[in-house]
């Protein structure tokens, strides 16, 4: 896959106001601070498309981007950790959940997960989370490049090691860097499988 053309549709609260059209959607979500924006922009090859911020919580709406005519990227806050208020993080979960439970044209979450910091809590829960709700998602290891070559796939198989206390079928996994560019191809490749066997919009 080579993306010619990424625009921002726009910033949204509710599902009501999202696109309308048939478009398949991935939706990219992770901790605060995971690295969420420089992965966005790695992929889709736009240097500013999705704002990076060290601020954790910066994201804090339903961030729209066509791809190509073809697909939409979704953008969606971070959970965890954020310099607001305990009110706005229950909003922002409602609205996460709510679009991740209910939009028809979901066609896979990416769960954004830090490669250099052991299994959290916070991050098994969200993920048992979407496997009770039957939401299609698979693992992404953001920041590779922090971390020496050999502990990469210690680090993937300790977090594996977790979710096997309560899973069968595994997610399937990529390993990540917005720097290196690490994984660009196979997480393409894997939305292009999924775009050709999706009926075609009418």
């Amino acid at each position: 896959m080579n993306i010619k053309h990424a625009a921002f549709i726009g910033s949204f609260t509710k599902i009501s106001q999202c696109p309308k059209d048939p478009l398949p959607e991935y939706a990219f979500i992770g901790r605060s601070n995971v690295g969420k924006s420089s992965l966005i922009n790695m992929l889709t090859g736009r240097k500013a498309l999705a704002k990076v911020s060290h601020t954790p919580g910066k994201t804090k709406l339903l961030n729209y981007f066509k791809i190509d005519d073809a697909w939409y990227l979704v953008d969606l806050p971070g959970y965890g950790y954020a310099k607001v208020s305990k009110s706005e993080r229950q909003s922002w979960d409602k609205m996460i959940r709510a679009y991740l439970a209910n939009r028809s044209t979901l066609s896979c979450v990416f769960v954004l997960i830090d490669s250099r910091i052991p299994p959290q809590k916070i991050d098994l829960e969200f993920i048992h989370w979407l496997g009770s709700m039957q939401v299609p998602f698979v693992i992404t290891f953001t920041k590779i490049d922090k971390i020496k070559k050999n502990a990469i796939q210690k680090q993937v198989n300790s977090f594996y090691a977790e979710l096997k206390k309560m899973w069968e079928d595994l997610p399937e996994c990529f390993v990540t860097s917005s720097v290196t560019n690490a994984g660009y191809e196979e997480i393409h490749g894997f939305i292009e499988s999924i775009n050709k066997d999706l009926p075609s919009p009418e």
